[in-house]
C-alpha cells in the first residue's frame, strides 16, 4: 500500500473542504488515515484460501452454521462503511474448518473496497474453492452509510443478500433449516 498517495490524497481534501491542514487537529490526520486504510483495506492483499486450507476430518457431513459474524467493510461507491452480521452454513464433505476461520475468511473480503453483493459471493466461492464442501450458503445483513448519514439519509435501513451453492441451490428445505438457525 503506498501509503505516501494515501497522505497527499487526504491533505488534498483537508484542502479541497477549506481546512487548514497546518491547524493542530490536522497535523497528523493525514498519517492516522493512511494507518487506519492499511487496516481496513488490507485484505486485498490477502488470500482467504489460506485460512480454509487448514482442515480437520469428520465422520458425519451434518451442517455447520457460523452466525452473527460482525464484519465492517467499505463502499466503493462512497468509501464510507457499511457494517452488519454474515451467517455462513456449509455442508461438509468429509473435512471440516476451524470456526475460527471462518470468521477470518469473511474479514479478507470485508476488509477491501465492496458491494454487499460481491462480498456474499465471495464468500460463498471462497468456501466452494478452498474447502470443497457439497455446499455453502452465505447471508449479509448491513447497514450501509452511504444510505443513512447521505443521500437518501434512512438510518437503520437493512441491506440483505443471499448467495447459495451446491447442495443449497434450489433447496428449500435445507435453506430454511439455516435460516431456523440463525432464527430468521
Amino acid at each position: 500500500m503506498d501509503q505516501e498517495k494515501i497522505r497527499e490524497g487526504v491533505k488534498l481534501i483537508l484542502e479541497g473542504i477549506g481546512e487548514d491542514t497546518e491547524r493542530e487537529g490536522l497535523l497528523e490526520t493525514p498519517d492516522r488515515i493512511a494507518r487506519m486504510y492499511e487496516e481496513i483495506a488490507g485484505g486485498m492483499y490477502e488470500d482467504a484460501g489460506v485460512h480454509l486450507s487448514k482442515r480437520f476430518h469428520v465422520d458425519n457431513n451434518e451442517m455447520v452454521v457460523e452466525k452473527d459474524i460482525t464484519f465492517y467493510s467499505l463502499c466503493e461507491h462512497h468509501m464510507l462503511p457499511f457494517y452488519g452480521k454474515v451467517h455462513v452454513a456449509y455442508v461438509p464433505d468429509g473435512t471440516v474448518v476451524g470456526l475460527s476461520k471462518i470468521a477470518r475468511t469473511v474479514e479478507v473480503f470485508a476488509r477491501r473496497l465492496q458491494l454487499q453483493e460481491r462480498l456474499t459471493a465471495q464468500i460463498a466461492d471462497a468456501f466452494m474453492e478452498h474447502l470443497a464442501p457439497q455446499g455453502v450458503m452465505v447471508m449479509i445483513e448491513a447497514e450501509h452509510l452511504c444510505m443513512t448519514m447521505r443521500g437518501i439519509k434512512k438510518p437503520g435501513a437493512q441491506t440483505v443478500t443471499v448467495t447459495t451453492r451446491g447442495v443449497f441451490d434450489n433447496n428449500e428445505k435445507l435453506q430454511n433449516t439455516f435460516y431456523r438457525m440463525i432464527g430468521r
